[in-house]
């Protein structure tokens, strides 16, 4: 093998190892080591009484979190022998953190000449004489810097479980046959190993 034909084989592995790092979290259990942060959970607060919980990381966007809830939610109903389910209590915390790291890209450069740099004064119409110097900002152009918010969401629900045929007109009950084959199709599992 040539020597080009394996940088090129070895760079296609790493960039698919790291693409396989930045994904949502798939609807799996969550359990601490596992390769994606995140997943469902669930208490059992009494025989028919569930508090279902589904955390994604910062991939997972709000709509996919709620709907692995009322999917896990529907699929607990089925396993525990119920047909419908009743929210009973819902709640999605959204955790969101700011940051603001300077340019990477953006480093002045001001040739060989040691210790000096470009300055210069000017004077601007109602301001007055004004000076412009690299390591005290520039007034022409903002300082660099990158800005970014990074998202976390995680939703609970109290539901309750119930046999029989759902009562009609309540908003918060839910066919759970129905929900799991309606969410089944946007269902990301893991990947198999």
């Amino acid at each position: 093998m040539s020597r080009k034909s394996i940088v090129a084989a070895v760079a296609v592995v790493l960039a698919a190892g790291l693409a396989a790092c930045a994904t949502p979290t798939p609807y799996q259990p969550a359990a601490p080591g596992s390769s994606t942060a995140g997943g469902y959970s669930e208490i059992r607060l009494e025989p028919n009484r569930f508090r279902v919980n589904f955390a994604g990381n910062t991939l997972t966007s709000r709509e996919t979190v709620e709907g692995y809830l009322l999917f896990r939610a529907a699929e607990l109903t089925v396993q525990n022998g119920y047909d419908w389910f009743s929210v009973i209590e819902r709640d999605t915390d959204r955790k969101a953190r700011t940051y603001v790291e300077p340019d990477p890209f953006y480093r002045p450069w001001y040739g060989s000449y040691g210790f000096w740099r470009p300055s210069w004064r000017y004077y601007g119409r109602g301001y007055g004489w004004r000076g412009w110097d690299p390591f005290w900002g520039d007034p022409f152009w903002a300082d660099r810097v990158d800005v970014r918010t990074v998202e976390r969401f995680e939703a609970s629900a109290e539901v309750v479980m119930e046999r029989g045929a759902k009562p009609q007109g309540e908003a918060r009950a839910f066919d759970a046959r129905a929900v799991i084959e309606n969410l089944r199709p946007r269902v990301q599992y893991p990947a198999a190993k």
